[in-house]
């Protein structure tokens, strides 16, 4: 079981998403949310904030799942080595 300052891992593997050019999002860093990839709030107790950014452009993205990216919110292979 993962404490307050680890992150879960959600799943091994991105989310595929279709980003809207100008919108906000809030990425679920924590890997609680069950909302994924986004966040729901599932945060609160834990040491993790979302991570807040804008699309530059409207298009499929894939962001990450395993909460162990070097890229967030997107992925970079990392749950490869998890």
């Amino acid at each position: 079981m993962s404490d307050a300052s680890t992150p879960i891992i959600a799943q091994k593997g991105p989310y595929a998403v279709e980003l809207e050019a100008g919108k906000t999002y809030f990425w679920c860093a924590c890997g609680r949310s069950q909302r994924q990839p986004f966040c729901d709030g599932s945060h609160k107790d834990t040491t993790f904030k979302p991570l807040k950014f804008t699309a530059e452009e409207s298009r499929r993205a894939f962001l990450c799942g395993c909460k162990h990216t070097a890229r967030q919110p997107f992925c970079d292979g990392a749950h490869k080595g998890v």
